[in-house]
């Protein structure tokens, strides 16, 4: 049994207020009950919750100064324009990218990658491998699949053990001449663990390889610096970071972007069209054809304001505690079974409960309230690896509470109660 696991289970009362308290109550959503119980929000990894803080940023362009971005000479697209390309400041300062050329906005985590396997993709010849991990997330794994099918690319699997944790004995002995590209993720949404991407990265780089960092679950809980990380490319999502939705952003070095032909073409992403002969914008539009999503990526800059406003470190330290006191009491639980017992785990606590399936679990947790997560979470690889066909995942964010915790320990007990 883990490490994690054997620890004493004490409850972190101190870090539920009053902190916390304080902090709950900027998401209005959380102030409500179902099915007569106070709402108990632990599906975090699929998207948190969104401060007023957020809500507002979205409210007040649509309300004051709705306009389309660039180009304009009228004041109100002035106004868009600037609070725009200052959420793109924002977001260099919150990663730490050496410009801001380099922060391209898109849809999410999902359409960054495939950019980078659509336009970086096409240097990829046979014979050219891309090496990836048996933990990825479905979105870190079909684009390259895609990618092999059209260049002849043969895609590589790094395995991991029984805890959830990357072989990097195997990572390591599968890197070589032929490796082109690296995908990995920096916290898997299906087991929590945390990858150490920075070793990666080195080993990655002293074989030649290019290295796209997925990011989606990590930068909500971690503080992330992509230059001191040295990752090429770095991948995330603004609804999983207490922003809107249809939000991302690709973080990618300006000399690798700048040699990569566009995504998409439209407005925008042009400098001067005729019918003979198109020449392209600077970066970052570039890659940003057509109308963007304006209100979101300004959604996106109030929702990092408000991370730094209350502090990474604080944020991850609240629910490393809770993580810890869930999964010590977790494992108290007969039948139930944890799914990814890493060292270096954060956010999330995946489980099954003998002769009940996940998604049974969570229509019972439902019932008390609890919101969780039942299924493959688009890492069937991982479920595979596991011999199970679901989970369910509890997954924790600055807003949850040590009584959270209690409610869904009780909730778990219910359910298996009423499975018998």
């Amino acid at each position: 049994m883990n490490a994690v696991v054997k620890q004493e289970a004490v409850r972190p009362d101190t870090l539920s207020a009053p902190e916390v308290a304080r902090w709950r109550q900027d998401f209005p959503i959380l102030q409500q009950t179902v099915h007569g119980k106070p709402l108990v929000y632990l599906d975090n990894a699929a998207t948190t919750q969104k401060p007023l803080a957020v809500i507002e940023a979205e409210a007040r362009y649509y309300r004051e100064y709705n306009a389309n971005v660039h180009r304009g000479v009228h004041t109100l697209s002035q106004r868009a324009t600037d609070a725009f390309e200052a959420a793109r400041d924002t977001v260099r300062r919150f990663i730490n990218a050496a410009r801001r050329e380099e922060i391209v906005f898109v849809r999410g985590t999902t359409e960054a990658i495939n950019l980078v396997a659509t336009s970086f993709g096409q240097r990829l010849r046979r014979g050219d491998e891309i090496l990836i991990t048996e933990m990825e997330h479905h979105s870190n794994i079909v684009p390259w699949q895609l990618l092999c099918e059209r260049s002849g690319a043969t895609l590589r699997v790094a395995p991991i053990d029984d805890a959830g944790e990357l072989r990097l004995d195997e990572f390591a002995r599968l890197l070589g001449p032929a490796t082109r590209l690296v995908a990995v993720t920096q916290l898997s949404n299906a087991l929590g663990t945390v990858n150490p991407v920075r070793q990666l990265i080195e080993l990655a780089h002293a074989a030649g390889a290019v290295v796209l960092v997925d990011g989606a679950q990590a930068v909500a809980h971690l503080p992330v610096d992509v230059q001191a990380l040295g990752s090429d490319f770095y991948a995330f999502s603004g609804h999983k970071l207490y922003g809107p939705t249809g939000i991302g952003v690709l973080y990618g070095k300006a000399a690798l972007l700048e040699s990569m032909p566009p995504y998409q073409g439209g407005g925008d992403m042009i400098r001067q069209v005729t019918f003979t002969r198109t020449t392209y914008n600077d970066l970052p539009y570039k890659f940003e054809a057509g109308t963007p999503n304006i209100a979101g990526v300004i959604g996106l800059g109030a929702a990092i304001d408000y991370v730094n406003t209350v502090g990474l470190p604080a944020i991850a330290a609240h629910e490393q505690a809770l993580l810890d006191y869930a999964t010590a009491e977790a494992a108290q639980i007969p039948g139930l079974r944890l799914i990814g017992t890493a060292r270096d785990k954060a956010s999330i606590l995946a489980f099954t409960l003998e002769g009940v399936h996940p998604h049974d679990v969570g229509t019972i947790l439902d019932l008390e309230g609890v919101a969780v997560r039942a299924g493959h979470h688009c890492a069937m690889p991982v479920m595979a690896h596991f011999g199970v066909p679901a989970t369910a995942r509890a997954s924790f964010a600055l807003y949850n509470t040590a009584e959270d915790v209690a409610t869904l320990l009780r909730a778990i007990r219910k359910a298996r109660e009423v499975f018998g």
